[in-house]
């Protein structure tokens, strides 16, 4: 294919050469001629370009590395799984790590499977997706959750993963994410009845607070009063009221114009989503108290795991899910640094809070309340993993 390649643009070479030389072909003829080679030339390229394509479907080699396809699964029925993702493909830590899941299963399962990754919350919030999968429509196969969101479905130990100052780290959380008790946390929804099972986690950087311009914050004193959205987890509610501020309950989709308006000082936020969600342009006083980590998980209905998949395809989901949780822990720290410069770079105040003991002191009630008996046990030993 190579040489036929190097042939055609030879030959056009040749032909031009020629013309130059003044060859006794008439003008338009050389310029036939010369066209005729190029276009042969391209031709050639471009299948040469289909065939790569093609073999590299075939080899399932993505761009920054090869997958082993799995010829077992390969043969099996295609079946398309719709996946929801609340946040942007773009920018943010949770699309990258979905698109590389999504890339690996159809890659390994040889294009049995296929992901319908639909992003930007056009499926619903996480709570009306959670509903949908378990009412059993079908609509809905998978989706990435806060890994506390099936917390009221029966998972009672989730509720860990949300309490503020629980990680110190990046480092502590994926020492979790690797653990035994990861697994066992992972796995309590399924094991609960619940009708989701857990597929991998990964996680979306510490969240932090972020005010209107007109109200920095600093301080836990800074907080007093103000309005500070966040989601309807009671939890995430409780700690605001705990940092003196009121809660309020705004959706995603309104924030942007509430912080312009005034009808919330403030948010909390990941610094990825923060950014891609552009923020900064009505909230620009990042205050990085890091008051929990988001802590996530990409889950599928048990009705789709149980009646859509064979057993082959089963296993490409599961060494996916290995993948793009590896993925994520490469990629999270060095994308939110990289975020955080460029936010600096747009005029974003970023306010450092170095001495983080009155913050979680005012927290620690929360902890108080929700770990007790079983779980106090249990968030014993998840800290004790840092």
């Amino acid at each position: 294919m190579k040489k036929r390649i190097l042939s055609g643009v030879l030959a056009a070479t040749m032909v031009a050469s020629l013309a130059a030389c003044g060859s006794s072909k008439p003008a338009e003829t050389t310029a036939a001629a010369t066209t005729a080679a190029a276009t042969e030339a391209a031709t050639e390229a471009a299948a040469e370009t289909t065939a790569a394509a093609e073999e590299k479907t075939t080899e399932a080699a993505a761009a920054d590395g090869e997958y082993t396809v799995n010829e077992a699964a390969a043969a099996d029925p295609a079946v398309t799984l719709t996946m929801a993702e609340v946040n942007p493909l773009e920018g943010t830590i949770c699309g990258q790590m979905d698109t590389k899941f999504k890339e690996a299963v159809e890659a390994i399962s040889g294009g049995s499977i296929t992901i319908d990754l639909q992003a930007s919350g056009v499926l619903g919030a996480e709570q009306d997706v959670l509903d949908s999968m378990l009412g059993g429509g079908g609509d809905i196969d998978m989706s990435r959750i806060s890994a506390f969101a099936l917390t009221s479905y029966g998972a009672s130990k989730s509720v860990l993963l949300s309490l503020p100052y629980v990680f110190e780290s990046r480092e502590h959380f994926w020492n979790f994410v690797h653990s035994d008790l990861g697994a066992e946390i992972l796995n309590e929804s399924e094991e609960a009845g619940v009708g989701i099972k857990g597929l991998f986690y990964g996680e979306e950087g510490f969240r932090h607070f972020f005010t209107v311009e007109s109200k920095p914050v600093s301080t836990v004193a800074d907080l007093k009063n103000m309005k500070i959205r966040v989601s309807n987890d009671p939890i995430m509610q409780k700690m605001v009221s705990s940092l003196g501020a009121n809660p309020a309950s705004v959706s995603m989709t309104e924030l942007y114009s509430a912080l312009q308006t005034n009808t919330v000082d403030g948010a909390g936020q990941p610094i990825a989503n923060y950014a891609s969600n552009r923020f900064d342009e009505v909230g620009p006083n990042l205050t990085l108290d890091g008051h929990t980590l988001g802590a996530i998980e990409v889950v599928i209905s048990d009705e789709s795991w149980n009646n859509k998949l064979t057993d082959n395809q089963r296993d490409v989901i599961t060494e996916a899910s290995k993948i793009a949780s590896d993925y994520c822990q490469k990629i999270a720290a060095e994308t939110e640094d990289k975020v955080l410069e460029e936010l600096k770079g747009r005029g974003c105040n970023v306010i450092e809070i170095a001495d983080k003991s009155e913050w979680e002191a005012a927290c620690a009630p929360i902890t108080e309340e929700y770990a007790t008996g079983e779980l106090k046990d249990v968030l014993d030993q998840i800290k004790a993993l840092a």
